[in-house]
């Protein structure tokens, strides 16, 4: 019999990321990483498959390649190649094979390669300025001027002196000429369709210190003076140019949480439209959007908790392409506009390489890299459903039953909160869900109002108001899932959650005591703090919050949607997790929370990462992802153990607003 998913299978795993299918059609460059247990990293390397059908075989050596991109005669693929603890650097390798050949060798290393229409030059966007002085290096550094409060960044450190700017890059020879400067970041370049021009966008406005706006720039490929062509009205991604070179399309949100949606630029005169106005779904690709031809645009939109190819095109309807209880999560389109190359995940299977008929909707698989470990592990099948929380609101959740479910037997139940929060569960292969499955658990997960998947009123539900209508349909979803699980263990409930799941694990168990443990992760627990502390700190908390919830215009605000100010209603049993190198919810918040939880002799356990960012459990060093596991199924395992306390008070919700004499005592008390 095939046995439960665990930690362990993190190293088992093919993680299939981005993929790039040639000019012709005929095949499909993508990455595969694997973590490497020995070494205590993770591996990168690219393989190549037949759009045809076949086997797929690696193509580069690693250790770290990524972001694949064929030349535009298919002859040539070039892709980033991360030697050692040097940066990403631009590399070069025959279509056929062979040795890889460094063309760019930028000190700050480059990011993903874009081709020009006649394969002679390449554009990336590079860090520029001083690079950093050796790890070894025993001189004391200099002082740091800091005069932006975007002067830093989770992952990345410092950034305030190392804009990122455009590049061109001869491939002749690898010499790189910079073709943008100035004291902001220049990204996503995009060539038109006779190699004179580039597009790309920028936070070129004045104000671009206090939001989180951009806009949409063209610059001479030789170099030159910059144009605007569409003003900083919302956030543009990267921008693709039309076929004829007249128009440039682009996902596009207005400010604040809001669905980005296709819009298309005119490049004389820089007028900008929706291809539909009437299309409500968040779209989003790696890359920009593709034209299929001089009137259709395809890109992937997120529709109730799966994700699929949507195809857009003015005074037309936008079509819907090989939607299904799925997640897409890259698309790549041959020259001819016909046949893609996508990666396809479910909740029972990683993802695998598909080929994709952009006329039928047809989905066929090009890979199994992962067929002989699904032989051997049994994953857990979810079963959707959806819950009406308030008048015109419908909640999409899902529940999970534990490994070898057994009839008449009684399981403990975790309810796992995504981050974001503007983003969504749903159908898509999540390693945590499948290993507290494998554990024993059974798993409840939902999209509360503030996700995204749904309509731009959903996710804006929340704004001013957070831990209101989110923790409404959260606890809506969980009792609807219990109805439809007669073997959960009503006495062995858990909750838990990273980053806003975190704030939200951190907000429940101040707000009922009806779990008997919970684990917050890497959560905002102090908006007071946040504001000033977190890289995006500044923008986040007003995009949320309320435009005016600051520490200095409305404290009150800010204090009665921190989940610390309920700090004397906790009694639930908590984990608190935290990365000590976090700069997007710095490890104080997790200290604004431990630390008063046990002057108050309350049950709180804290667990600190050394060397992880905000990005630990997607993106951290092996070992500490698996120990991650270890640390929250140890957690639940002794606080949901069989015959442990059973919690004898009802369901309760604390008070929903702070007192003006409690504001002012938690200010007092941030202040000191």
């Amino acid at each position: 019999m095939p046995r439960a998913m665990t930690a362990d299978d993190l190293y088992a795993i093919h993680w299939i990321g981005e993929c790039d299918i040639s000019p012709d059609g005929e095949r499909v460059a993508f990455t595969v990483t694997r973590l490497d247990r020995e070494a205590d990293e993770s591996r990168s390397t690219i393989w190549v498959v037949d759009a045809g059908g076949g086997e797929p075989r690696p193509f580069t050596s690693g250790p770290k390649d990524s972001a694949p991109r064929w030349s535009p005669d298919g002859r040539t693929l070039a892709f980033l190649r991360k030697p050692g603890d040097d940066p990403a650097q631009i590399f070069l390798m025959a279509a056929d094979g062979g040795e890889a050949r460094q063309l760019t060798r930028l000190p700050l290393g480059v990011g993903a390669p874009a081709w020009s229409p006649d394969g002679a030059r390449i554009a990336c966007s590079a860090r520029t300025g001083d690079p950093p002085p050796p790890k070894e290096s025993k001189q004391a550094r200099p002082f740091r001027r800091i005069d932006s409060v975007k002067y830093r960044l989770n992952g990345e450190g410092f950034i305030y002196d190392r804009r990122r700017h455009l590049f061109v890059v001869r491939v002749s020879d690898g010499e790189a000429q910079q073709v943008t400067s100035g004291d902001w970041d220049d990204t996503e370049p995009a060539w038109s369709p006779n190699g004179r021009t580039l597009a790309f966008v920028s936070a070129r406005q004045r104000t671009r210190e206090h939001d989180n706006l951009n806009q949409l720039w063209l610059v001479p490929a030789s170099g030159g003076r910059t144009r605007l062509l569409a003003d900083a009205e919302g956030g543009g991604g990267p921008p693709a140019w039309s076929p004829d070179g007249g128009r440039i399309a682009q996902s596009f949100a207005p400010p604040g949480p809001a669905n980005a949606t296709l819009r298309v630029v005119e490049v004389r005169g820089g007028r900008a439209e929706p291809l539909d106005a009437r299309f409500d779904r968040h779209t989003h690709l790696e890359g920009g959007p593709r034209w299929l031809d001089d009137r259709r645009v395809a890109s992937l939109a997120e529709d109730r908790g799966a994700v699929a190819v949507v195809v857009a095109q003015r005074r037309r309807p936008t079509r819907w392409l090989a939607p299904g209880r799925h997640t897409l999560s890259a698309l790549s389109v041959a020259a001819d506009g016909r046949t893609a190359a996508v990666v396809v995940s479910s909740v029972r299977e990683p993802a695998e390489v598909h080929r994709l008929d952009l006329q039928t909707g047809e989905l066929t698989r090009l890979t199994h890299l992962n067929r002989e470990w699904r032989r051997e592990v049994a994953t857990q099948p979810a079963q959707r459903f959806t819950v009406r929380t308030a008048p015109g609101v419908e909640v999409d959740a899902w529940f999970m039953k534990p490994h070898g479910f057994r009839e008449g037997r009684r399981y403990p139940v975790l309810l796992n909160i995504h981050g974001g929060p503007f983003t969504q569960y749903g159908e898509t292969f999540f390693d945590e869900f499948q290993v507290y499955a494998g554990a024993g658990y059974g798993v409840v997960f939902c999209n509360p109002r503030g996700s995204s998947g749904q309509g731009t009123e959903f996710g804006r539900a929340i704004v001013g108001d957070m831990g209101g209508p989110d923790y409404h349909d959260v606890m809506a979803a969980f009792d609807a899932a219990l109805r439809c699980m007669p073997w959960a263990d009503t006495a062995r409930l858990g909750v838990l959650g990273g980053s806003y799941g975190g704030f939200m694990t951190s907000w429940v168990v101040g707000h009922t005591r009806r779990f008997a443990a919970a684990c917050s992760e890497r959560a905002v627990n102090d908006w007071y703090v946040f504001f000033g502390t977190s890289d995006i700190g500044a923008t986040f908390t007003q995009r949320y919050l309320g435009e005016r919830a600051t520490p200095y215009d409305d404290v009150e605000a800010v204090l009665r949607q921190s989940p610390s100010t309920y700090v004397r209603d906790i009694r639930t049993p908590l984990l608190i997790l935290h990365s000590e190198d976090d700069l997007r919810c710095p490890i104080s918040q997790a200290e604004a929370l431990f630390v008063p939880l046990r002057k108050l002799r309350r049950d709180v356990e804290f667990v600190r990462v050394p060397d992880e960012n905000h990005d630990l459990s997607r993106g951290g060093r092996p070992s500490h992802r698996f120990d991650r596991f270890g640390v929250i199924l140890d957690y639940f395992g002794r606080k949901l153990a069989r015959g442990g306390r059973r919690r004898g008070r009802s369901p309760r919700r604390a008070t929903a607003r702070v007192t003006a004499a409690a504001a002012a005592a938690a200010t007092t008390r941030g202040a000191r």
